[in-house]
């Protein structure tokens, strides 16, 4: 088996941490550096991170998290937003490439055209759905990313979101995906991995 799938098949849900392991910041710094490579919507890069780290940041989670005990022995909980604006934020990041003769100017007035038009008429349910999809994609492989540091991971969608953007100070136009519980996973809740459907199951070729 490669490195790549034994990281697919060996990540798995925490539901239990083993309390007081610290997660080094330089592991946060190599997670984040390679985050950058995510893929997301006309290269918008609509995802932020929130971390909490701290004992009173752990323990405002958690109590955001209606006290489920995972997060109460996390190193680390993790917010991912969404950018409802990220397609405003179009020209600075297509400048570059336009100052760098990666695209011409016609290529940048053609692709900025594209952006807003598809954001702007699609308006906020469109935003919506393209800061959640965008956000979503980033987390998975921040979540692949810690399995390869050895660190496990717990998406959750089961929290208070306007008390989450109160600790964290979170602007209107970001909205909290999910929240991610990082740390060494205490085998002592192992569970052998559930049913998984086989591909014929969820899987159709025309």
């Amino acid at each position: 088996m490669n490195e790549f799938l034994k990281i697919v098949t060996e990540r798995r849900s925490a539901n239990k941490f083993i309390k007081g392991e610290k997660i080094p910041r330089q592991d946060f710094e190599a997670i984040f550096e390679n985050l950058s490579q995510a893929p997301s919507c006309f290269n918008l890069q609509h995802a932020h991170y929130y971390i909490g780290e701290s004992d009173w940041a752990i323990e405002e989670l958690f109590q955001a998290a209606y006290r489920q005990y995972k997060v109460s022995t996390a190193s680390a909980v993790i917010i991912v937003t969404g950018d409802l604006d990220a397609y405003k934020k179009a020209v600075e990041i297509y400048e570059s490439s336009r100052l760098l003769n990666i695209i011409d100017q016609e290529e940048y007035d053609s692709m900025l055209a594209s952006i807003y038009s598809l954001y702007e008429n699609g308006g906020e349910p469109f935003q919506r759905d393209e800061a959640i999809r965008n956000a979503s994609l980033s987390a998975m492989l921040f979540m692949l990313l810690a399995k390869d540091l050895n660190w496990d991971t717990c998406p959750m969608i089961y929290f208070d979101q306007d008390k989450v953007k109160e600790i964290f100070n979170i602007p209107e136009n970001e909205i909290p995906v999910l929240m991610i519980t990082m740390g060494k996973m205490d085998k002592s809740s192992f569970r052998v991995r559930g049913y998984r459907k086989p591909a014929s199951e969820y899987v159709e070729y025309k």
